[in-house]
């Protein structure tokens, strides 16, 4: 088979800016008099002008499109899927991250009570505080409602009447979706005023299922970025280096789960922020196909290519989270009209008949350690069955400023008048990100458009001759975090270009995809393996994604908490 010649690398020069130099290029971007030259500048790296000069012959379709709707029954909770297929999922080897399943274990053998988890879960974000540097893990936590659930989950075990696979177990949400009693700040310094008087679409059904809920995590601010810098709440740190970034913008979540604190998060993925932390965080995330998951209660930050889903220690705990969050909301016309989640297949090694696709240069187009640790667990797919061949996806290289174009546009029409009112309590950083996006026109968003439906019908074309698709999560590994970036954020468009490389596609096209752990850099450092795949086939992401976790030795990050006691040998 010919080699794919379509993608062609591209290298995104712009210069680093933090401190005084931000703040004087956040001021030149909202001037009225110098905003149009440094936009012109920056865009231009950012690959804009190159689209807008890319000829489109589609019509105009927002996409990912919804599906006919249906008159859903009511505020009744959608059935859970058959949750049989968990069973055949174990941990991989190597460091053993406590899952649900074992919190599950523990409460039924009398080892230990959600009470004192939540007590554990209290006491070791206190510790990781009062570390240097602090991890800040939460942006909220307040210790009489994690400890009112858990005492209510104490209670329905004690009885022997746990409402499911997750009661007692504990799970954080980012501060981008409402969860009752807990303002949602969406990582700024003025939005969350008043305490959110009901759970998210997301949030509720995990809520009915009795976990407990154990705070807001740390984010990126408005989700703008993909490292997890904060200046209001302090920069979320990665648990297998706390001088490296953990990823955004669900920075807090990931960190969360590889520090040990929680087996699931809630996080929410415009542009990678589910699986860019999780793949830095040596976790599992998967960000589910658009609709498939509510959006009510979360920001309006990107309507289009928005997606809630869970991070997670596991591929199998990643399956939990998906079976209780997903499913129509009544209030979320985009979850109408889907099929049920269904969890088939899980557990089933034997891969013949699946078919892989790889595009070599595609794959290629990252660090040599990722490349390396990537092509390892696609050895492990074929090794059980699959059949990996060679893709040739064109448009690649439109990719990134058709979703540059939409998501910026969306969160600056969603910030439109928090902009105006709040402009200065904004970070530096969201500032000139923000200043800049408002110089995108319609034009460009409409041209944006009709380019992501080409782009749509490339991947569908693709897709019907593989069932799913393999690349990096991530072009490089966890950087560090930056001193002189903690309190002003960064612009550094190089580093942000080769985070998100791989991790927009899905988005776009609003397809599920999963980032696995997949094996480690030179230094320790996680590398992620992202599968994507045909929109409603999670199940199929999910055990692929269990055969590579099956096949790669984890490690035990650098902070790590464990809340369970040792089970009886």
């Amino acid at each position: 088979m010919m080699r794919a010649m379509t993608y062609q690398p591209r290298v995104v020069k712009a210069p680093r800016m933090a401190g005084g130099m931000l703040k004087l290029s956040a001021g030149l971007a909202e001037s009225s008099l110098t905003g149009g030259l440094l936009a012109g500048t920056m865009l231009g790296s950012a690959g804009i002008l190159e689209m807008r000069a890319t000829p489109c012959d589609e019509a105009l379709v927002l996409q990912p499109p919804r599906l006919p709707r249906q008159t859903p029954g009511g505020d009744a909770a959608p059935p859970v899927p058959d949750l049989a297929a968990l069973e055949g999922l174990a941990p991989g080897p190597g460091f053993r991250f406590e899952t649900a399943r074992d919190f599950a274990r523990a409460y039924r053998e009398g080892r230990t009570s959600p009470l004192q988890v939540a007590e554990r879960v209290l006491e070791r974000t206190r510790e990781s505080e009062e570390r240097d540097p602090a991890m800040r893990l939460f942006i909220a936590q307040q210790r009489d409602d994690v400890l009112a659930q858990a005492h209510e989950a104490t209670e329905r075990w004690q009885h022997g009447k746990p409402l499911s696979a997750l009661d007692g177990v504990p799970v954080a949400v980012k501060d981008e979706i409402d969860q009752r009693g807990y303002p949602t700040t969406v990582g700024t310094r003025f939005l969350g005023t008043a305490p959110a008087a009901e759970d998210a679409g997301s949030v509720a059904p995990l809520r009915r299922a009795g976990a407990v809920l154990i705070g807001k995590a740390n984010m990126h601010e408005i989700g703008i970025g993909v490292t997890g810098l904060n200046p209001h709440h302090g920069a979320a740190r990665n648990p297998y280096d706390p001088t490296r970034a953990p990823g955004g913008s669900s920075s807090g979540p990931a960190a969360c789960v590889g520090a040990g604190l929680c087996p699931l998060a809630v996080g929410a993925d415009g542009g990678g922020s589910i699986r860019i932390p999780a793949s830095f965080c040596g976790v599992v995330g998967l960000k589910p196909t658009f609709g498939r998951v509510s959006e009510r209660g979360a920001a309006p930050l990107c309507w289009s290519v928005a997606h809630i889903g869970p991070i997670a220690a596991t591929v199998a705990d990643a399956a939990l989270g998906l079976a209780y969050m997903a499913g129509p909301d009544p209030r979320d016309p985009n979850t109408h009209g889907r099929p049920p989640v269904t969890l088939d297949g899980l557990g089933q090694a034997d891969l013949h008949g699946v078919r892989v696709g790889v595009q070599p240069a595609w794959l290629e187009d990252a660090d040599a350690a990722v490349v390396e640790q990537c092509r390892r667990g696609i050895d492990l797919l074929r090794a059980a069955g699959a059949d990996v061949r060679e893709i040739d996806l064109e448009d690649l290289q439109l990719v990134r400023a058709v979703h540059v174009t939409t998501i910026v546009t969306e969160m600056a029409t969603a910030h439109l008048h928090h902009y105006a009112e709040h402009r200065k309590d904004y970070s530096l950083e969201v500032r000139l990100n923000l200043a800049l996006a408002r110089k995108l026109t319609a034009t460009d968003y409409v041209h944006a458009q009709r380019l992501r439906a080409r782009i749509c019908g490339r991947v569908a074309s693709v897709l019907a001759g593989v069932d799913v698709i393999a690349i990096p999560a991530t072009g490089c590994t966890a950087p560090l975090l930056p001193r002189d970036a903690l309190k002003s954020g960064e612009s550094n468009l190089e580093v942000m270009e080769r985070i998100m490389r791989f991790s927009t596609l899905a988005n776009l096209t609003g397809l599920p995809a999963i980032s696995v752990p997949a094996g480690y850099d030179t230094t320790g450092l996680p590398v992620g393996l992202q599968l994507l795949g045909r929109a409603f086939e999670e199940h199929l992401l999910l055990r692929l994604a269990a055969v590579v976790e099956q096949g790669v030795e984890r490690r035990a990050p650098q902070v790590h908490y464990c809340l369970l006691p040792e089970a009886a040998s």
